[in-house]
């Protein structure tokens, strides 16, 4: 049976949508009303979702401002009640370093402990303390998306994170994700690609995870090399080879994590090469110093010096810039972009010396990323459907307990901080859009329009669900987002016995998949 067969009698749902026209239109900003599709559709693809408020501002602003608005975000404050949020949040204002070295006391002490029994309770609370943190770094992630003004800033968080990603059962490094992405992605993310690919590179959870805390002169490990060369910056099949990622890994020789309160001893030639920030560390006693060949250049083996060479050599190849243009242009624009966009994307990368801004405003300003806003060529994958379900349900009223969010994300296999291999999740369509993942879109739009679904019910003991309506039937849907809708879609919509069903039918619509 149809979805829309089963919804029952259409005069009750003519009726119900009736009332509420009534209503919404009185409560939803009149400005949004005198948006055109176009508009719309630009907002709902650069942001996490469109909702009342955010396209009440760009009506306010017009387009271009608020474009530079995002591509160059002021410090813009959160909403009070996330900032409240997130501040009650333990360990949020700590240096990472001091919470590393209280969870490495605290592994080291629960394996010291003699009873089997007692050890593994011990070991069980030390595991758990690392499951909160990253729930913690995931709940930020979310609010952020959610209710953040600087949400192109936050859609290239996301961006940048699956690109260096990392996985978040590997070794300890939970305990420091959200660092990771506040400090080494969010903060670089409309920035230059040279800083953002250092700062990856001296974050301690980038390399454990791609183990270059252990490659050491004479006991080399290249997996890191090898996943710049080929995820990072220039790309498979870019005209690197073995020889360089070999090169690259002697370069990164010494590049590790320290957590320890003293430094390491050294010989009195050795000491003032030592370096030490945080948890990164550069161990000259660990570093190959001879000479290299890496990509046509020769570098002199002196230090850590050799690695920001090796940096400035990656990020201004033109393979880099093609590389990111791509995925950019893959991400924002559409699963095999055109080439000529790519191409401007890429000269403009090399132009301005990878400044990630600037490449952008390329793409939102080209006829080609205008041409895809009117025939929805890009399909959501699961991180931007369910925030934007949740964005256009509750626009502005926020959200007290993103766990439910946390948990419609693992079931879609999109689970923030999961993806195990370094490559990320796809950005293509095919990925997502399969019957298997429709059924569960259907079953989360259904738990999303239906009523509150636990968002409003804070994590904490003895606490009950407050009520809590989604409006996704409002003035913006009536004033354009109905226009953009198919005769089947709409012929589905009139179906609807209830205002709850109408939401799940409309969240589970083709278009709103777009």
């Amino acid at each position: 049976m149809s979805i829309t067969a089963s919804l029952g009698s259409r005069s009750v749902a003519k009726f119900l949508i009736g009332t509420i026209i009534g209503l919404v239109a009185c409560r939803q900003p009149a400005q949004a009303a005198e948006l055109a599709a176009q508009d719309v559709a630009l907002l709902d693809r650069l942001s996490w979702g469109v909702n009342a408020s955010s396209a009440a501002h760009l009506r306010e602003v017009g387009v271009e401002r608020w474009l530079q608005e995002q591509l160059h975000p002021a410090n813009a404050a959160l909403p009070p009640a996330v900032h409240a949020q997130i501040e009650a949040m333990p360990d949020v204002h700590r240096f990472p370093f001091d919470i590393a070295v209280a969870f490495d006391l605290q592994a080291k002490s629960a394996n010291q402990v003699a009873d089997p029994e007692q050890r593994r309770a011990a070991q069980t609370v030390f595991q758990q303390g690392m499951n909160d943190r990253v729930k913690q770094a995931a709940a930020r992630t979310i609010l952020r998306a959610l209710y953040a003004p600087d949400q192109l800033r936050e859609r290239m968080t996301w961006f940048w994170y699956n690109h260096f990603n990392v996985f978040q059962y590997k070794a300890t490094i939970r305990v420091l994700l959200g660092d990771y992405e506040d400090h080494a992605i969010r903060d670089h993310a409309l920035g230059k690609f040279h800083d953002l690919l250092a700062a990856t590179l001296h974050h301690p959870v980038m390399l454990r995870y791609l183990d270059n805390a252990d490659n050491a002169a004479g006991h080399r490990n290249e997996n890191y090399a090898r996943e710049i060369m080929e995820l990072h910056t220039m790309g498979v099949g870019s005209g690197y080879t073995q020889a360089d990622v070999e090169a690259l890994a002697r370069i990164l020789t010494g590049v590790g994590v320290d957590f320890a309160s003293e430094d390491p001893k050294l010989k009195p030639e050795l000491q003032s090469q030592l370096v030490r920030e945080g948890g990164f560390e550069f161990n000259p006693a660990r570093h190959d110093y001879g000479d290299k060949t890496f990509l046509g250049h020769q570098i002199k083996g002196r230090g850590l010096a050799e690695v920001d060479e090796a940096l400035d050599i990656l990020c201004r190849h033109p393979a880099t810039a093609t590389h990111i243009a791509r995925q950019l242009a893959t991400y924002f624009v559409s699963d095999n972009p055109p080439d000529a966009l790519v191409q401007r994307m890429a000269q403009t990368f090399e132009k301005t010396d990878g400044d990630i801004a600037a490449v952008m405003s390329t793409l939102v300003h080209a006829p080609e990323f205008s041409a895809t806003l009117k025939d929805g060529a890009k399909f959501k994958d699961p991180v931007l459907y369910v925030i934007s379900a949740v964005r256009l349900a509750y626009d502005t009223k926020v959200i007290l307990n993103t766990m439910p969010i946390q948990g419609w994300l693992n079931r879609l296999s999109e689970g923030l901080f999961n993806h195990e291999t370094p490559d990320g999740y796809s950005m293509l369509s095919t990925a997502w859009n399969g019957p298997g993942q429709m059924m569960l879109r259907f079953e989360i739009a259904r738990a999303i329009g239906s009523g509150s679904a636990g968002l409003f019910k804070p994590n904490e003991p003895n606490t009950v669900d407050q009520p809590a309506f989604p409006q996704v039937m409002n003035a913006l849907y009536f004033s354009t987002i109905r226009q953009t809708l198919s005769p089947t879609t709409l012929a589905a919509l009139d179906q609807a016995v209830s205002p709850q069903d109408w939401n799940t039918l409309f969240l589970s619509s083709p278009e709103f998949m777009h």
